[in-house]
């Protein structure tokens, strides 16, 4: 029976779990499903092959891969993808020719690394294998990617061999996600592994950018990563309610809210 129609997000999540389940989508059977024109599923298809969530192919798209490696990633990056795709703008713009950064493993660092096209003689540290090969083929940009063990959930290395290859380190800047942040707890993640390996890349850099859309603010996961003092930089969208805002201001960290 076909579903009410949905608003783009949810419907790009839900094609993206037909994806996972199926291995291909049609746009004829989309467009019954979702009612909407076929014009609209193609728009939603050609928007989430850019993102590289899908490969298309004539008459629908096929998965972008077959094995649960990034599943799990694609599925968060469809998750409040407009917010992502401007913290991830704004964050890339803060990077200048010849620092040495770190970037994280989340989604929402993958948007910035999809921005960083016009660096040059730049360095950049990163435990996400799609990031590396992301920011890797720009020219001018020098990657090193920190060893150690594969976590399928989020594409990155993790481990005691990533933390002290991040910890022998002294970058300029580290643009950091997380899964949720707030007053009491600070930064949480829900893997301990993810949490001890940003944990050392906070103590290996001069700044701390944080690349949060405001669903993230308030809730609060199993493992620690970091008090909110250790945040100098909170790149998100305008949707933080007013109390987070103040609150976070009250850390004395600085608030750049993107449109």
């Amino acid at each position: 029976m076909p579903t009410p129609s949905l608003l783009t997000a949810e419907r790009r999540v839900r094609i993206g779990e037909l994806l996972a389940r199926n291995g291909s989508v049609r746009v004829n059977e989309l467009s019954r499903l979702f009612r909407v024109t076929e014009v609209t599923v193609r728009s939603d298809l050609d928007a989430m092959a850019r993102g590289g969530l899908l490969v298309r192919d004539r008459g629908g798209a096929i998965a972008h891969t077959s094995t649960s490696l990034s599943t799990a990633f694609e599925k968060r990056a469809l998750e409040h993808a407009e917010q992502k795709r401007r913290i991830g703008r704004a964050a890339a713009a803060l990077v200048e020719d010849g620092e040495t950064v770190i970037l994280d493993a989340g989604s929402t660092v993958m948007e910035m690394a999809r921005n960083m096209t016009t660096q040059k003689s730049l360095t950049v540290v990163t435990t996400g294998l799609n990031i590396a090969a992301q920011v890797g083929a720009v020219p001018g940009v020098h990657v090193l990617v920190a060893g150690g063990f594969l976590s399928p959930e989020t594409v990155s290395t993790v481990g005691a061999i990533a933390e002290r290859d991040l910890e022998n380190l002294i970058v300029d800047k580290l643009f950091l996600s997380t899964q949720a942040f707030n007053a009491e707890s600070g930064l949480t993640d829900v893997s301990l592994d993810v949490a001890r390996v940003k944990a050392a890349m906070i103590r290996s850099a001069r700044r701390t950018f944080l690349l949060a859309d405001s669903s993230k603010w308030g809730l609060s996961m199993f493992a620690k990563v970091a008090p909110l003092t250790q945040i100098d930089v909170l790149i998100t969208d305008n949707a933080l309610p007013k109390a987070a805002r103040k609150s976070i201001q009250n850390f004395d960290i600085e608030l750049m809210e993107t449109t």
